[in-house]
């Protein structure tokens, strides 16, 4: 198995960091749609809230040149929330997290859902093929193609050197 596919053994294992990051980069629609058919039409299993998911401020801080001293920019809304699934036969209860920019408290509560899914190892290789593999290809799809609009308004300047007359 590759790093990717396997279970985290950690809670800030960087394979848990990459579909975190993929579950925060996604909206609530492409969330419900994909967590319901990694379920495979199944109801979600019962959970308990350890954080309902809240709404406040972070401190969005910036680098000057990208490299050199800290200042705060601004403030940012995000949503979190933090869940426990409940055990049964055996399974022990995993706990998922989210957090992401803007005020949807129901795609928070998908995100920490699909988290504490993905940490259960009979269910994590299943839900990676069905639900992180695909959102992230479609987010890696809207980087590129933002990325060439951007490329495609690039200008290059030249200056034309005069002949020695």
């Amino acid at each position: 198995m590759n790093a990717s596919s396997a279970p985290p053994s950690a809670a800030g294992s960087p394979a848990r960091r990459a579909w975190m990051a993929v579950l925060a980069r996604t909206s609530r629609a492409e969330l419900e749609t994909a967590l319901a058919r990694a379920l495979g039409g199944a109801p979600a299993p019962a959970y308990d809230w350890l954080r309902p998911p809240q709404t406040g401020l972070a401190m969005v801080r910036g680098r000057v040149g990208g490299t050199g001293n800290a200042f705060n920019l601004g403030e940012a809304t995000v949503t979190r929330a933090t869940l426990r699934l409940r055990a049964h036969d055996g399974e022990t209860a995993t706990v998922g997290v989210a957090c992401h920019l803007g005020r949807d408290k129901r795609r928070a509560e998908l995100a920490a859902l699909a988290d504490a899914l993905l940490q259960q190892p009979a269910r994590h290789a299943q839900l990676h093929a069905e639900l992180i593999a695909p959102l992230a290809q479609r987010l890696a799809a809207q980087r590129a193609e933002r990325r060439d609009e951007a490329a495609s308004t690039k200008v290059e300047f030249f200056t034309m050197v005069r002949g020695d007359a």
